[in-house]
C-alpha cells in the first residue's frame, strides 16, 4: 500500500518529528495518529462525554438559528399559606 502526502506542511511537520526523536518513521506516526483518534461510531458511554460547549458549538452551526428554543417563562401558580 501507498500513502501519498498531497499537504507539503504536513509532510514537513512528520520530517520534523522524525529528525527530534519523537517517531522513528512514517509507519509510527500513522500509528500513533490512529490510536489517538476516535473511533467512527460512537457508543452510549462516548455520547455522554459530550459538552454543553459540544451543544453550543453544533446549535450555533445548525442551518436553523431562527427557530427560538428559549423555554416559556410563566409563574407558577402560588397557594396561601398558613401557620
Amino acid at each position: 500500500m501507498n500513502i501519498e502526502i498531497q499537504k507539503p506542511e504536513l509532510e514537513a511537520l512528520i520530517l520534523e518529528r522524525m529528525k527530534s526523536g519523537g517517531f522513528q518513521s512514517v509507519e509510527d506516526v500513522i500509528m500513533q495518529a490512529l490510536k489517538s483518534a476516535p473511533p467512527a461510531t460512537e457508543t452510549s458511554d462516548q455520547a455522554a462525554t459530550h459538552t454543553g460547549a459540544d451543544l453550543v458549538a453544533a446549535m450555533q452551526a445548525s442551518p436553523y438559528r431562527e427557530i427560538d428554543l428559549e423555554p416559556g417563562r410563566a409563574r407558577l401558580p402560588i397557594r396561601g399559606v398558613t401557620f
